[in-house]
């Protein structure tokens, strides 16, 4: 037991997993990272980071066969010939879906910090009061006051390009260089502005290094390239991953233990001394089971994956799942809404373009029940657009010297737009394990029960509306709605199922995100949730879990966890 004890132990190497890694090995804990997938070390093991597309034998698409084999991980826009050894296989990993939901999972070391899209927006005083004015989840146990230093300072660690603004609805952050909107997108932002006095359109936030600082050239990162091979592993460390970020900085300061290949089992709860004290693995390639023992532990193994090592974690004195007493555990699952887009086609600037292929799109906070109830449903939605060139090469010419030149001038410029819809976390949304079946690793599988409801067509439809009605006074034609009728989890937004809040009678976690049950265990994934919110929800995640960090250490010190 000696060999294999440890002051902290982090379930998971992925956003959360690599600050809780960082936070507490720079705090003088020696940690140990488990992480159930393969070792992926920066620059080393990014096989296509600099691969052309004639150097992939399909020329970075995917075979039949594979989509056959795999349908879910093949609906996620980011899995192709070059990205597809960083994404979990469907045929690999079953899981059992009671109502179609898409589970798009990274198992690797870094997990989906690799393959995340990068956008990073902070909660609004409005997010976290959002419950309990309107009614539904139960109240945030922390509001924005409390978050809002320690986004300061994981933002500053990450690097994250932004505008200052001075919303009240879309705070402020610490940003690098802001990306620069084009033409097409100024014209657009102008025209509604002056068309709606309760829109704010704003240049996108996103964790990529505009104008690296020194913060960021100490960890060996460079500025980003706009090439937008981001899910490769970028070569320049230009995005935020825990791979080029925080891992490495933890192991510097030698309190790090990284053991990948080890596939949580569950929690050890020890009945006489009454907490929990270890971890139970099982090795992805031997199949031996190993225990390891830490006075905190951090459970870091992305949403659903967390509720699922919790709900596994049995014994006489919680006998649902750790910390399980209310019956709460892996309900209240909620995600985004991603199913609205729409189209449209733009004239005029044609002797414009731009440059690069820049990584975040124009936003506009959400505008609908901000300050109060004003519409037929609840909460509200993000939306983003962006505006672009057609590609070159598709001129309908003959052969010749015109088919040359013709088909290396773009084309018209085209809009494209899309919501960001909260949802409401219902009970008839959970997660449960498998009574009858196990995985190769003998852990039972996850089963899945979660859907829309009427508040998310509603949501749905006045996106339509309000977006149509948007893009024509800003002079777009050609205006085609879309409801992509995608499953849930294709947002790969997934939360909730260990919830923050006040009671223990309905929640999970306390207000730093510390099981109310089992107080040498924290929670500071997506599982951690108690509503959604409208934005991208990675920054809130580290944001957590670096002050989850601050407490639980001051805690072990003050000798209220042993």
């Amino acid at each position: 037991m000696k060999s294999n004890e440890y002051d902290a132990i982090v379930v998971g190497s992925g956003i959360s997993g690599g600050w809780a890694a960082k936070e507490l090995c720079e705090k003088g804990l020696k940690t140990l990272v488990l992480e159930r997938g393969m070792n992926v070390e920066h620059l080393k093991d990014y096989p296509t980071m600099t691969s052309a597309p004639w150097e992939m034998p399909h020329r970075n698409q995917i075979p039949k066969a594979d989509k056959i084999a795999n349908p879910v991980v093949n609906r996620c826009y980011a899995y192709k010939e070059d990205t597809e050894h960083f994404f979990v296989k469907d045929s690999e990993h079953p899981y059992i879906q009671e109502k179609p939901f898409d589970w798009v999972r990274g198992y690797q070391v870094g997990g989906k910090s690799l393959i995340w899209a990068r956008q990073t927006q902070r909660w609004s005083k409005y997010d976290f009061e959002g419950p309990r004015r309107d009614g539904f989840a139960v109240d945030w146990p922390i509001r924005y006051e409390d978050i809002a230093p320690w986004y300061s300072y994981v933002e500053k660690f990450v690097g994250i390009s932004g505008s200052y603004e001075g919303l009240d609805t879309l705070p402020d952050g610490e940003f690098l260089k802001a990306w620069e909107m084009n033409c097409v997108e100024k014209e657009i932002q102008k025209r509604i502005k002056e068309a709606y006095s309760d829109r704010d359109v704003i240049i996108g936030r996103c964790a990529h290094l505009t104008d690296p600082k020194e913060v960021h050239l100490a960890q060996g990162r460079g500025q980003c390239m706009a090439r937008n091979q981001c899910y490769r592993g970028c070569p320049f460390g230009g995005y935020f991953s825990s791979n080029s970020s925080t891992l490495p900085t933890a192991a510097k300061t030698g309190n790090l233990t990284l053991r990948p290949d080890s596939v949580v089992h569950s929690l050890i709860y020890d009945e006489k001394k009454e907490k929990v004290t270890g971890v139970k693995i099982v090795d992805r390639l031997t199949k031996e089971t190993t225990e390891y023992f830490a006075k905190i532990i951090f459970v870091n193994a992305s949403a659903l994956n967390s509720n699922l090592i919790l709900l596994n974690s049995v014994s006489k004195r919680f006998p649902n799942g750790l910390g399980n007493d209310s019956g709460v555990l892996g309900k209240f699952i909620a995600f985004h809404n991603y199913r609205g887009t729409i189209g449209a086609s733009y004239e005029g600037f044609k002797d414009k373009y731009y440059f690069g292929r820049r990584p975040t799109a124009v936003m506009m906070p959400n505008f609908r029940n901000v300050k109060k109830q004003e519409m037929d449903f609840l909460r509200g939605y993000m939306t983003f657009y962006s505006a672009g060139r057609a590609g070159f090469g598709h001129a309908d010419v003959p052969f010749g010297p015109d088919f040359k030149k013709e088909n290396t001038k773009p084309g018209p410029w085209s809009v494209y737009m899309m919501m960001q819809g909260e949802t409401i976390p219902n009970e008839t949304n959970y997660v449960s394990l498998s009574k009858d079946q196990v995985d190769e690793w003998g852990i039972p599988l996850l089963e899945i029960d979660v859907d829309y409801d009427p508040n998310d067509e509603l949501i749905l439809k006045d996106f339509h509306e309000q977006g149509e009605e948007m893009l024509t006074k800003a002079g777009c034609i050609n205006i085609h709605k879309s409801d992509s009728k995608q499953a849930p989890g294709l947002d790969i937004h997934e939360m909730g199922g260990v919830r923050m809040g006040y009671d223990p009678k309905t929640s999970l976690l306390n207000g730093f995100n510390q099981m109310h049950l089992a107080p040498n265990v924290f929670v500071t994934d997506g599982a951690c949730m108690t509503s959604t919110g409208t934005q991208n929800p990675s920054i809130t995640y580290m944001a957590l879990t670096a002050r989850a960090v601050d407490y639980a250490v001051k805690e072990l010190k003050r000798g209220n966890i042993k």
